[in-house]
């Protein structure tokens, strides 16, 4: 019922900045969250932060804060994930997601992006 097209992944110095865009379509009506999640080869999926659809809070990992930001734009069906600051550590698959209960663990997303892949070395 929704569909998510994120982009914007790409290889970056550390120190740099990236901008990456999820697209969404189909019947948001129910979606309560959307957020953002990275994982690597051999590791569990992990929570990068998320946005309650209703009212418009942000939810941060520990170890994106002050660096990352969510934000939406509801005209062009677009939710963003500025990063700025990026560490080696940031490298991944970085996917968009949409769910029903506003949560950080991966199961409480019913609908994915197909992931973009985020590089950052010197």
């Amino acid at each position: 019922q929704v569909q998510l097209v994120d982009s914007g992944g790409d290889s970056v110095q550390p120190g740099g900045s990236l901008r990456l865009s999820c697209t969404y379509s189909g019947d948001i009506l129910s979606i309560q969250v959307m957020g953002w999640f990275r994982q690597t080869p051999g590791k569990e999926r992990e929570f990068v932060v998320r946005i309650n659809w209703s009212g418009g809070s942000a939810y941060y990992a520990d170890s994106v804060k002050g660096r990352f930001t969510i934000s939406r734009d509801n005209a062009k069906n677009t939710v963003y994930l500025q990063m700025n600051s990026l560490k080696s550590e940031d490298t991944a698959v970085y996917y968009c997601a949409a769910g029903f209960v506003d949560r950080r663990t991966p199961s409480h997303y019913a609908y994915w992006g197909q992931g973009t892949q985020v590089t950052v070395s010197s």
